[in-house]
């Protein structure tokens, strides 16, 4: 997801409202939102322009204190302009912002990337492009974006990765934002984008991997990450798959899910970290970690432990969702022992299930009573 989903969705989007721009927009009410369609077609592109702008201005604790005045557009050609021209702003922000970047963003962890944004503003463009649509009383139809491009398919595995993604990627979209109806679910009246979460350390970010960067990494990929040598290893596919496969059933909880790790004096990953699923009844959560050989033997994984076991901490604190952190090792992992030590986690069994080379050891950090 990037600058050229971002000019794909615009056109797209540009192309559909274009042959509709001699009917009355500031007269009718687009779709089921409470805007006109002129309304709606403002706001798609002062969207456009504020995530260009985060993104730009880089801030980390409230969105750029400016709006875009379009008093002068006096038609709706005029509006289409203007949408053309800040979606080329947003594309050629996007395209030129390194990866580590993150501004602000409220929804959920208070900072998106370039791909977040880039998907926000293709969400915003092809779904409000539906309310005009269907305000001004259209087929519906009209608004679908091209299959092949993939536009749903992005959007709802970056910022929907909670949700099911269906048969069909676009209802699907429509459902997830209570503009839909899907068959055996029920309709969804409150909604709002989930970005990945980042964690940071000394040294490393930790850095959700949201359901498409994992279903790449278990088919052979990097994720989209840069990767020091040897990497990414076997763990990190295994565990990648097994969040995608969540994400398909529906049950993927992005918080609870899988983190690279990433160096933040060079950005290159060197492994990764996270939790097997949310935490059950008893809110324990087991986590799974691994690193490439070249990285090991440097407090790597101690610190990225530590780092996560803080949130889940802090989360516990505000949630009370989770009350303790759990980890299998195998006895012929030493180093793995170590850092589970290291990270305050105490051995509660001698003998738990069966390993490769016999029983595991099983550790535990109680976070709070």
């Amino acid at each position: 997801m990037g600058g050229e989903q971002v000019r794909e969705a615009v056109e797209h989007g540009l192309a559909v409202l274009g042959a509709v721009a001699d009917r009355d927009w500031k007269g009718t009410k687009a779709g089921r939102l409470d805007w006109n369609c002129w309304g709606t077609a403002e706001h798609i592109a002062s969207d456009l322009i504020a995530y260009a702008g985060q993104l730009a201005g880089r801030p980390t604790a409230r969105y750029v204190p400016f709006e875009i005045d379009m008093a002068e557009c006096e038609n709706n050609a005029d509006l289409l302009e203007v949408i053309r021209t800040t979606g080329v702003l947003l594309t050629a922000v996007v395209h030129t912002t390194p990866r580590s970047v993150r501004a602000f963003h409220p929804y959920p962890f208070r900072a998106a990337d370039r791909e977040g944004f880039a998907a926000m503003g293709v969400a915003e463009v092809l779904l409000h492009t539906h309310d005009i649509i269907e305000g001004l009383g259209l087929p519906v139809s009209v608004a679908v974006p091209p299959a092949g491009l993939g536009l749903c398919e992005s959007v709802l595995a970056r910022l929907f990765p909670h949700v099911r993604p269906g048969d069909d990627p676009w209802a699907t979209l429509l459902w997830a934002t209570g503009r839909g109806d899907l068959p055996g679910r029920a309709p969804v009246t409150e909604w709002r984008w989930s970005n990945p979460l980042h964690i940071d350390a000394e040294r490393l970010v930790l850095q959700g991997v949201h359901p498409a960067a994992a279903a790449d990494l278990a088919e052979g990929g990097t994720g989209g990450f840069d990767w020091i040598a040897g990497g990414p290893v076997d763990g990190t596919r295994t565990g990648a798959g097994l969040v995608f496969q969540a994400y398909e059933a529906g049950v993927h909880r992005p918080e609870w899910g899988m983190f690279v790790l990433v160096r933040k004096d060079d950005g290159l990953a060197v492994g990764a970290l996270g939790y097997h699923g949310a935490p059950d009844e008893e809110g324990r959560v087991e986590i799974g970690y691994d690193l490439v050989e070249g990285a090991r033997g440097r407090g790597y994984m101690t610190e990225a432990v530590g780092a996560l076991t803080a949130w889940a901490r802090e989360r516990g604190r505000e949630q009370r969702d989770v009350r303790s952190l759990f980890a299998v090792v195998e006895k012929t992992n030493t180093p793995s022992q170590n850092v589970v030590s290291r990270a305050g986690f105490d051995k509660v069994s001698d003998d738990w299930g069966d390993g490769e080379d016999g029983a595991q050891f099983a550790y535990e950090l109680r976070l709070r009573a």
